[in-house]
């Protein structure tokens, strides 16, 4: 839908990590792209396959050592302020979208370090964990399952994970059996889980 909005007017990204050179070569299928980076060039942050396809890709223009300093426009988006790093200064560039890839901060603070996180704050989960950040030492977390016994993580809060919408639901998906297999291990769920098809109230007919 962005890109359809976008289409025929030339759009900015910020990034330079594969996101961002993925949203690149997708957007230029109809539109003209300004890549812009803080670095001297994609080399540090973007897979090869991308930087060869983004070079040979004459609709995509890298812009390095530059910052998005501010939007101009009044009821939509008309185009952005640009700051070269290294000269200190200031350009406008036409763009009818703006698209920002530079990361993602975790919302855990709230969890006050009782789950084990790694560096950046994300959840580790399975047998990433450190053994001795576990809270039950003699039982190995499943997967998907956090520091804390029964205490799950899934999608872009899961350390390692690949930051897809799609990969958060795959996940919630796999929570769900996992959870049950963790109840069993504990002896609260029975053997079988109920079953579509019973008569309303969990039971189903023999």
């Amino acid at each position: 839908m962005e890109a359809q909005a976008c289409r025929g007017g030339p759009v900015a990204i910020v990034g330079g990590g594969n996101s961002a050179g993925q949203a690149a070569l997708f957007l230029s299928r109809s539109a003209v792209v300004h890549l812009i980076i803080r670095g001297e060039t994609l080399g540090s942050s973007m897979s090869r396959y991308l930087i060869d396809q983004i070079e040979r890709n004459p609709r995509i223009t890298v812009m390095p050592r530059t910052l998005v300093t501010a939007l101009i426009g009044k009821d939509q988006l008309e185009g952005v302020q640009l700051l070269d790093i290294r000269t200190q200064q200031t350009a406008e560039l036409a763009a009818r979208g703006l698209f920002v890839f530079i990361g993602a901060q975790p919302a855990t603070g709230w969890l006050a370090g009782q789950l084990a996180e790694d560096a950046r704050g994300f959840l580790i989960t399975g047998a990433g964990i450190p053994d001795d950040e576990l809270d039950d030492a003699g039982r190995m977390p499943l997967f998907l399952e956090t520091s804390r016994p029964g205490i799950f993580a899934v999608g872009d809060v899961r350390s390692g994970s690949v930051k897809r919408a799609a990969t958060a639901i795959g996940e919630g998906s796999m929570a769900v059996r996992l959870v049950y297999e963790r109840l069993q291990a504990t002896g609260t769920a029975v053997a079988d889980p109920p079953r579509a098809g019973g008569d309303g109230r969990g039971r189903t007919p023999l």
